[in-house]
């Protein structure tokens, strides 16, 4: 049997599979982000734990017999984030999320203190990812970094954890500006400019190698006396690709998740910075992948439901009820609530509902919502597709590929076909249940896998037509607005 641990932005999911890949068992906690200030976004890594052992605790009540099985564990977790350890380990502070936006100002200045970064690392300096956030801590809490002898990345910290060492693997690294991605190993240059060296950083491995044995007293925590391996794993967009099955080149998903993503195999490192598009190094060894990455996908429509005090899947059939007539007479709605990564790379936009008539109503706003978020998708697919050759078909997960309405409509919006396939909302945890079994099994490629599709989508030509006329409206509509909504954001003189 084979864990995976999923570690999510609103929650952790844990997922049992056996050894022909059939999943036996899942299990899940919630998680909360506080934002103490504006663009900030932190979680407790405690919090983290915490989940974790809460829903391992359900699994191993759920299936004793294949739980006392288990030969390996696979992580995967949120990206990017920043998690600072003393020299005894000790957490100094809430970890700094990947959806935070406070180091714009770092970022410009790291990109002029090391002119190379883009293409070393193949991507932009943003907000969300971990070097700026480095060098804002450096300025604004100089104690704290100071005292800085380690820094992880969300999931990484759960395998300190589990396992009491201090590893990473290439897909996670490759989104904190500081890993040299094409050959796969931390770059000096980067981490001098933030004020760190490589004993700062955890050691590497591929994401289907071995990191480190589980701990004996973990394992005795939870019930093993039989050793118990930890695979390298990988962030959760690659962990994602393992779990779909996206291995070969061309291969990809998009993701309805908290965030919005689209993800491509390649068979080479294939920067494309200035489409702030990344390029990442995949989870198995010598491939890549480009990812075009929304800030604010599945939870946009969440954002709507605690507004209004209706469920989502409430809102779901509400804008299904819609017809194409009136979808074309909805409100526009640019989903930037915690601004936008590709193709704009700018934390300060804003959200904005434009075109709100009296007699428009929930199903209204709720299709607005989702449409929203699927011409945002588009956005970043366009800016993938300048890079190089479209998918001819995508894969489709996160908890927003519940939604058949969803689902529709971004397959007319990018005019592919998604395939909505088994486990979708839980595919980043059997992406790293699968590199589990790699690592207990010693190989580095994927054993072959008898899941098919749920169901598949295909553009609808009469849906395609109204959402690139919306499409286009959405795109003027940014033109006109995004430069009131930084300003907004910015602090009064």
């Amino acid at each position: 049997m084979y864990l995976g641990i999923d570690l999510g932005t609103s929650g952790v999911k844990l997922l049992l599979m056996d050894d022909a890949q059939q999943t036996l068992a899942t299990a899940d906690a919630p998680l909360h982000v506080q934002q103490p200030q504006p663009l900030w976004c932190e979680q407790h890594p405690a919090d983290w734990w915490s989940a974790v052992t809460h829903a391992a605790a359900q699994l191993r009540e759920q299936q004793p017999q294949a739980w006392s099985r288990v030969r390996a564990i696979g992580l995967s977790g949120q990206m990017h984030g920043a998690v600072l350890l003393d020299a005894q380990g000790q957490v100094l502070r809430p970890a700094v999320l990947w959806n935070d936006g406070r180091s714009a100002a770092q970022c410009a200045h790291l990109e002029s203190a090391e002119p190379r970064l883009r293409q070393i690392t193949g991507n932009r300096a943003m907000p969300g990812l971990t070097a700026p956030k480095l060098l804002w801590l450096r300025e604004h809490e100089p104690e704290i970094f100071a005292r800085t002898a380690r820094v992880l990345l969300p999931k990484d910290w759960l395998r300190w954890q589990l396992t009491g060492e201090a590893v990473s693997e290439m897909s996670d690294a490759s989104g904190t500006l500081w890993l040299d991605v094409a050959r796969r190993r931390w770059d000096a240059s980067l981490l001098a400019a933030c004020g760190l060296d490589v004993s700062h950083m955890p050691r590497l491995v591929e994401g289907s190698e071995i990191s480190a044995p589980l701990s004996p007293a973990q394992a005795k925590a939870w019930g093993w006396s039989h050793p118990v391996l930890v695979a390298g794993g990988a962030g959760d967009n690659a962990a994602s690709a393992i779990g779909v099955g996206a291995l070969a080149v061309g291969q990809g998903f998009v993701s309805l998740g908290t965030s919005g993503v689209i993800f491509r195999v390649t068979e080479r490192f294939e920067p494309a910075p200035e489409q702030a598009v990344h390029a990442f190094a995949h989870a198995l060894p010598q491939r890549w992948h480009q990812m075009s990455v929304m800030l604010s996908a599945a939870s946009a429509l969440g954002w709507l439901a605690r507004l209004s005090g209706t469920p989502e899947a409430r809102l779901s059939d509400l804008a299904a009820s819609l017809p194409l007539s009136r979808r074309m007479r909805s409100p526009l709605f640019l989903p930037y609530l915690q601004g936008e990564r590709t193709p704009h790379n700018n934390p300060l936009l804003t959200a904005n509902l434009s075109g709100l008539q009296a007699g428009h109503e929930l199903a209204d706003l709720a299709y607005a919502v989702m449409e929203g978020v699927c011409l945002g998708l588009l956005d970043g697919w366009q800016a993938m597709r300048q890079t190089g050759p479209s998918a001819q078909s995508l894969a489709l997960v996160g908890g927003g590929a519940r939604s058949d309405v969803w689902a529709q409509c971004l397959s007319s919006a990018l005019q592919c076909p998604l395939h909505r396939i088994p486990h979708a909302p839980v595919a980043a945890a059997l992406g790293a249940a699968r590199l589990a079994m790699m690592a207990d099994q010693g190989c580095s490629d994927l054993p072959s896998a008898s899941e098919g599709m749920v169901q598949t989508f295909q553009p609808d030509a009469a849906e395609t037509s109204t959402l690139l006329a919306r499409h286009a409206r959405f795109k003027a509509l940014f033109g006109q607005l995004h430069g009131a909504g930084e300003a907004l954001q910015k602090p009064e003189a």
